[in-house]
């Protein structure tokens, strides 16, 4: 193993002589967005309006299922269940009935008759079966279910829920409700509940984000030019998620998550590219061109890096089977690539039309520190004087967090994670009442018609059924049976997954168990199996992006590896407070015991893909240093002096971005903005500031040494401008 020698030290203030520097593909980009800056603005304004023009529809058009495992038998015996025993799938939609006199009286009738003639207006409703008693009459005869066939995909019938709910609980009179319930009705309830509270936050959190802006830049201007970013990348990925559900249906929540990432991401990529702007421009005294070209080099290299990781983060997600994990990463994705080509071509054509300007509208501190900050430059000297003394200080503390996460349990969303008002709630709790803690949780069972007694028998005896409904068999000649079970406890209960997975192991054979509960638990396992698959795909790509960017083994490893803690801190604070339910009062939900089972795979890529940016701006940064110098003292202390004030600034903005959604109603909300918003504190101020400071001092040349055969064979890459 040999290392570089180190050469004297470059004055850190120290003025290139170059002053007609040779720039790379990125610098030449960004000189020829600067000399085609019209060209730039009207190729931008035609993806914006064009694209926008669809972005108004794109809620409308995006759906609200798709929570599924594909391939499961679930998802099987609801296709089978719509097609063959008259829409009565986990989709169709249940509307419960309960007054205060039996059903039968004349009031009760007319109210029955009602409902019926609302449901069989709607095409979407396959066919309408009213109250049968013993199944769906309760004893006292007072609370009774009409059912409505599911005549439609899953996303449709959600739609439908949308529409019917409201008008179906008008029926009611005195002494009677009318309330609509059933999966479709729940995911309604939820998607509306989640996009009200994450738009209320996001109202929120961009006066919030601006001022955390102004302060970082102290220039009006120079603040909204992320904002200028964050809206040309969203109302373009808004546009195309609407054109892109003629082609496949896309989960709403991809929306919702685009929206927050181009937030993020603009944010960041526009602070690291103004600043160093900024300090070739003001404070190098470097013309315009030129000073886009060095940053271009420099700080657009590090943007493309950093978008390409995000990129790979979330691609990982596509392994898991579930159209709406696909979809919601998918939709980041857009999002994430329109922000990424403003990022290299829109913003340093604004840069190159404002020049001087970028700071006009300033505060007094305007130009303090421009590239480089003596505040964080005196913080890496201190670092790097005293580096067990505050590295086992974050050591400690970011393991510390990370310990309650071993006992971390997940599970699919309960029925807690809608509003106690909402329709799908409170006729969940009516049916409960009046047909047992199991009811609004029945399974479905579909087998042959010939095995549909022996399968009778094995239900009947076995300890986690309540109670079966009588025997359905299939009209169109597909020879099936149908029995619907009450378990013995409510759906969220875990015990009902060993309910489930024992009568797919006795039932006769060529029989399937689904149901809206077996849908939960088949997405639920299949979670599980693919957590460790997506967290080791992100880990592997993450370093080896890392390598190529870097051209360094031990540097890229320390790099992937310390994400690790941040991610095991923020999750280690999720189980305190979602599981445990420490601090559940002042955050004001309900705890259910447990994490949302998505939360795991889908978190750990956003959270990598995040913690990735300050990777590279901090890690890019120390290895432009090092190309120029050699020394790994220069390297650490400017790579934390040009992009420490970058990383503290965007986390501020993030956190409090993340943490406005922590106010929000709905618990998924909740969860987001803890679990992310604490990732970026700990990742930010711990990691990045800190950690990885100290490990660059602590390993010296050895974490930029690259083996020889791996330097022939890997692209040249540098971030050292010129």
């Amino acid at each position: 193993m040999t290392f570089l020698k180190a050469p004297t030290p470059v004055p850190e203030n120290m003025v290139y002589d170059d002053p007609e520097p040779n720039p790379g593909p990125l610098g030449k980009l960004g000189m020829w967005s600067v000399s085609h800056r019209r060209t730039v603005f009207l190729a931008w304004m035609v993806v914006v309006i064009v694209l926008g023009i669809f972005a108004p529809n794109v809620e409308k058009a995006l759906s609200g299922a798709g929570w599924q495992a594909n391939g499961t038998q679930s998802v099987a015996v609801r296709n089978l269940a719509q097609a063959d025993f008259q829409g009565q799938a986990s989709s169709s939609i249940e509307v419960v009935i309960k007054s205060t006199q039996s059903l039968s009286s004349a009031s009760g009738q007319a109210t029955l008759h009602r409902v019926e003639v609302l449901l069989k207006k709607d095409p979407r409703i396959s066919k309408v079966i009213a109250p049968v008693r013993g199944v769906t009459l309760s004893a006292n005869g007072k609370t009774g279910i009409v059912l409505a066939g599911a005549g439609a995909d899953p996303n449709t019938m959600v739609r439908a829920a949308d529409d019917l709910k409201g008008p179906l609980a008008k029926l009611g009179s005195s002494g009677t409700t009318v309330t609509a319930t059933g999966a479709s009705v729940l995911w309604s309830d939820f998607n509306t509940a989640n996009r009200t509270a994450m738009m209320k936050s996001e109202m929120f959190s961009w006066p919030v984000t601006l001022a955390i802006l102004v302060l970082a830049f102290g220039s009006l201007v120079a603040a909204g030019l992320p904002l200028l970013l964050t809206m040309a990348g969203l109302l373009s990925a808004a546009g195309m998620l609407d054109l892109l559900t003629k082609l496949t249906p896309i989960s709403i929540w991809a929306m919702n998550f685009a929206l927050m990432f181009a937030l993020a991401l603009g944010i960041d990529y526009a602070l690291f590219i103004v600043v160093r702007f900024r300090g070739a421009h003001f404070g190098r005294h470097r013309d315009v061109r030129h000073s886009v070209a060095e940053t271009m080099d420099s700080a657009g290299k590090a943007v493309l890096f950093s978008g390409i990781t995000v990129l790979i983060s979330l691609s990982s997600v596509m392994v898991v089977p579930s159209p709406a994990f696909q979809s919601m990463a998918g939709g980041i994705m857009l999002a994430v690539t329109f922000v990424l080509a403003a990022s290299l071509t829109l913003l340093p054509a604004v840069l190159g039309k404002l020049g001087d300007r970028v700071d006009a509208l300033s505060l007094p501190w305007v130009h303090a520190g421009e590239h480089r900050s003596k505040r964080f430059a005196a913080w890496g000297e201190l670092l790097w004087r005293r580096p067990l003394v505050f590295g086992s200080l974050a050591l400690v503390a970011l393991l510390a967090l990370a310990i309650p996460v071993i006992g971390l349990k997940t599970a699919m969303p309960s029925i807690k994670v809608v509003p106690a008002t909402d329709a799908s709630r409170m006729g969940y709790e009516q049916v409960q009442r009046a047909f047992g803690i199991g009811a609004p949780g029945q399974l479905q069972i579909i087998v042959p018609a010939t095995e549909s007694s022996a399968a009778r028998q094995v239900l009947q005896h076995d300890k986690g059924v309540a109670g079966v409904m009588p025997t359905q068999f299939s009209t169109n000649g597909t020879h099936l049976a149908l029995l619907e079970v009450v378990p013995t406890v409510d759906p969220s209960n875990p015990a009902l997954g060993v309910t489930i997975a024992r009568l797919r192991v006795e039932l006769p054979s060529g029989s399937l168990v689904g149901g809206a509960p077996a849908e939960n638990y088949d997405l639920q396992r299949a979670l599980a199996a693919k957590t460790p698959v997506v967290i080791g795909m992100v880990l592997l790509l993450g370093f080896l992006l890392l390598v190529v960017a870097l051209r360094a083994l031990l540097i890229a490893a320390i790099g992937v590896v310390t994400s690790l803690l941040a991610t095991g801190g923020a999750f280690g604070v999720a189980r305190l407070v979602f599981q445990n339910g420490d601090g559940h009062t002042l955050l004001g939900f309900v705890p259910q015991g447990f994490l949302d089972a998505w939360g795991p795979v889908f978190f750990f890529a956003m959270i990598f893909a995040i913690s990735m940016d300050y990777t590279v701006f901090l890690l890019s940064s120390a290895k432009e240093h090092y190309e120029v110098s050699g020394d790994a003292k220069d390297a650490m202390v400017n790579g934390v002096a040009h992009s420490g004030r970058v990383i503290f600034s965007a986390a501020a903005v993030m956190i409090a971005v993340f943490f406005t959604f922590a106010l929000s109603g709905p618990l998924p909300p909740k969860e987001m903005g803890i679990i992310l918003g604490v990732a970026v504190f700990l990742d930010a101020f711990l990691v990045r500031l800190v950690l990885v400071p100290v490990l660059l001092r602590l390993t010296g040349n050895a974490a930029w040494w690259l083996p020889r055969w791996l330097d022939r064979i890997l692209p040249r890459v540098s971030f050292a401008h010129g």
